[in-house]
């Protein structure tokens, strides 16, 4: 399986996402520290979920990391992620 959709499925899982996006940006840091050769080691989400309301920017990030663990210890070199609540996302799409 493909790590994007093992973030897909755990994510999907643990937070019931409104809305979720995965970028691979693996091919931005070909050369690099932590780059492989076949990809799928920087990504970049974005993820809407009414799991983050009351919840801090930080909180957020943990609760995501928490759900990756596995992948964040094997395959994943760099994740970047934006964390929002269904309220938040609209505020800035307007």
């Amino acid at each position: 399986m493909k790590v994007a959709d093992r973030i897909d499925a755990k994510l999907r899982a643990g937070l019931a996402p409104h809305r979720l996006e995965i970028k691979d940006e693996s091919h931005l840091h070909a050369g690099h520290a932590g780059a492989r050769p076949d990809g799928e080691s920087h990504f970049r989400l974005l993820v809407v979920s009414s799991a983050f309301e009351g919840l801090s920017r930080v909180a957020r990030q943990r609760a995501v990391n928490d759900l990756l663990r596995e992948e964040l210890a094997d395959r994943i070199h760099a994740l970047a992620m934006k964390t929002l609540t269904p309220a938040e996302f609209e505020k800035e799409v307007g």
